[in-house]
């Protein structure tokens, strides 16, 4: 099935009923129903304790959500029984994997359940519904980046790419890296609405972890949003090759040290480039920016080179976080989807307690690094969890890590020259 019937498909009949029989309706949302939406937006900002919205900005928003399928559940019993106390809203967003190739994944976000209506199995409810009308979409693979660690892994949900948030101390950090052929300049967010948007989607591919972007993401990443104060701080840089042709960009804002004004914090939202030529300019504007003594990076690649461009290897302070999630549902087209890094056969035996996936399954690659995935009778060569299955598929957990841990037995070393990534998975953006 494709994008485009995404919005026809019923609800959930087995959440439903589940939910039906504590007394709460599961149901979609019509978001041209401006009420319904407004009440809607209302309790999904409640649940991630954001501040209460004008009706500008949930109208504004309503209008880049059309294409969404909004899910909400209701208590009749509730003194506003209008606002819906759990939240989803889902997409379909083709997400990049090894081989500069594409799958169709079930991007789900805003996943919110009332603190009044916790411990009733409504979060369960919600999730697995999503995970059953994706399947009835014919998505393979499920996506969402998490604000809770703890919760997604029962429904076999894994972290696939990983992301780190940098600190440096600019006064350590002397610029040791490439000399750039080219010009930074200073634009304005609308001068990147339609370039920035096209360079973005020329490196998509690039990047394992990657997904296509809607409207309200690429928006919201030029602070175009009604109501998001940092935007108001927020500075845009583009980087033209030696042609005069654009190949980075990036966005930053300042917060003074009121003690100390040479000593400003500079945070870098986004940086985006097609050439290391691009990457080397934009990193050392920022770097030798006046008056700045620190530089933060939220986000950022596990692989990032910025490090080794510096005079001092321990200017630059890494923390790391987990960030995509991933949940297979359709082992033979989400594994056939990617490009392998080395030729071989492996016999899978996938655990699944939710059904999707649970079986044996063979994994063939051929010389050029594609694969064929068949049911087989034959003895595992490798055993693992659908969670397990997850972590591995963008190549950026190391199923000999997991081996280590436990977590796989069997030929992990085979499963680990295959399913590498020349490139780790990274996604840049929160959704």
């Amino acid at each position: 099935m494709g994008h485009d019937n995404h919005l026809d498909l019923p609800v959930d009949d087995v959440s439903a009923e589940r939910l039906a029989a504590d007394g709460l309706r599961l149901g979609l949302l019509d978001p041209s129903d401006q009420q319904a939406y407004a009440a809607w937006s209302r309790a999904e900002s409640r649940g991630f304790h954001g501040s209460r919205e004008t009706s500008e900005a949930i109208e504004q928003r309503r209008t880049y959500v059309m294409s969404r399928r909004i899910t909400g559940v209701w208590d009749a019993s509730a003194p506003l029984p209008d606002e819906p106390v759990a939240t989803t809203e889902v997409w379909p967003a083709d997400l990049t994997v090894p081989g500069r190739r594409s799958v169709g994944s079930w991007a789900i976000s805003g996943v919110t359940v009332a603190p009044t209506h916790r411990r009733r199995g409504v979060a369960r409810a919600l999730l697995e519904a999503e995970l059953r009308t994706a399947m009835a979409h014919g998505t393979p693979v499920a996506t969402l980046t998490v604000s809770e660690s703890t919760i997604y892994g029962r429904f076999g949900f894994a972290p696939a790419a990983l992301a780190r948030d940098l600190t440096i101390d600019t006064r350590r950090a002397r610029w040791t890296g490439p000399q750039p052929s080219g010009r930074v300049h200073f634009v304005t967010a609308d001068e990147l609405l339609a370039d920035g948007l096209a360079l973005v989607e020329r490196v998509r591919l690039e990047t394992p972890g990657q997904i296509a972007y809607d409207g309200i993401l690429w928006d919201r990443q030029l602070g175009l949003m009604i109501g998001d104060e940092d935007a108001k701080k927020q500075r845009f840089i583009r980087y033209d090759d030696a042609s005069g042709q654009l190949q980075g960009f990036a966005s930053y804002k300042l917060t003074a040290n009121d003690r100390d004004f040479t000593q400003h914090r500079l945070d870098l939202l986004h940086l985006v480039t097609a050439t290391d030529d691009a990457y080397a300019a934009l990193w050392r504007f920022v770097l030798e920016m006046d008056l700045v003594s620190e530089v933060r990076a939220h986000l950022r690649p596990v692989d990032e080179p910025v490090r080794w461009m510096v005079s001092d290897f321990r200017a630059v302070q890494v923390a790391e976080l987990d960030h995509l999630w991933i949940r297979i549902l359709d082992i033979e087209a989400a594994l056939g989807a990617r490009t392998y890094a080395a030729p071989g056969r492996l016999v899978l035996g996938v655990s699944d307690p939710f059904g999707a996936c649970d079986g044996t399954w063979a994994l063939d690659v051929d010389t050029t690094g594609a694969a064929t995935v068949t049911p087989s009778n034959e003895p595992a060569d490798v055993a693992l969890s659908v969670e397990d299955l997850a972590a591995i598929y963008l190549g950026g957990v190391s199923p000999v890590v997991l081996a280590a841990a436990g977590r796989i037995t069997g030929s992990a070393a085979e499963l680990e020259q295959m399913f590498r990534s020349p490139v780790a998975p990274f996604l840049s953006i929160w959704f």
